[in-house]
């Protein structure tokens, strides 16, 4: 993140935003900078993404189902973005420490060998992968579903604007595994930023359809763990 950061600094923050006697590296200031880039980047991905693959890809049929609900799509895009702000203040406090050197992303690619470089991309999409699926199943759990992770399940017809319409707790809890891996493994912070950019839009793009569980499936989970809920 620290690559966005010094971009904004160099491009509109010095001088334009913040008085030139601040340093660029005082901590209230990053902080701040990294609080308004990282919601207005999150907001931008979401609607403009969200808006192609609505507009693109998107199963206009499916809005005649009728569990699709009334002014749903406004009802997801409010949701998001009464969201996103409460999901970033975590979020920015992981970035911070990104961006003070805590974290193993490093600058040069010639620190790292192609091959190996190919080979944390792939450690990094697998790590997440796992990581989500078991929060996400955690999520499920009866004690924490109703609370946090039902309202996402609101929206039985998805729409791409359905992807981020997250309580914040579910939503920081699923975008963990992403924060969490360059603080374990290390990874170039080209590759990183493209990856994270990869994984939003991605996330887009899956909630654009009927993802209603059959009968079979539902009662066949359940009767595995009881303590897993989907209603």
């Amino acid at each position: 993140m620290d690559l966005v950061l010094n971009a904004a600094d160099y491009h509109l923050l010095t001088p334009y935003v913040y008085p030139s006697m601040w340093p660029e590296n005082e901590p209230f200031r990053q902080l701040l900078s990294l609080f308004v880039i990282t919601n207005l980047g999150a907001l931008a991905l979401y609607l403009l993404f969200g808006t192609l693959s609505y507009y693109f890809i998107f199963d206009h049929e499916l809005k005649k189902h009728p569990q699709f609900l009334e002014n749903q799509v406004q009802r997801e895009i409010a949701y998001a973005v009464q969201s996103l702000p409460w999901i970033s203040v975590p979020t920015v406090a992981l970035f911070f420490a990104e961006v003070r050197g805590y974290s193993k992303l490093y600058d040069n690619i010639e620190d790292s060998p192609y091959g190996k470089e190919l080979l944390y991309m792939l450690s990094f999409l697998f790590f997440t992968d796992m990581g989500i699926y078991w929060i996400h199943r955690f999520l499920h759990h009866k004690l924490l579903y109703k609370r946090f992770h039902k309202p996402h399940h609101l929206w039985k017809i998805a729409t791409p604007f359905a992807s981020h319409a997250f309580h914040p707790v579910d939503g920081f809890m699923q975008s963990l595994p992403y924060h969490i891996y360059p603080f374990l493994f290390p990874l170039h912070k080209v590759t990183y930023l493209g990856l994270y950019i990869f994984v939003n839009v991605w996330t887009i793009s899956i909630h654009d359809g009927d993802y209603r569980l059959l009968f079979s499936e539902y009662f066949d989970l359940s009767s595995r763990n009881p303590n897993l809920h989907f209603t």
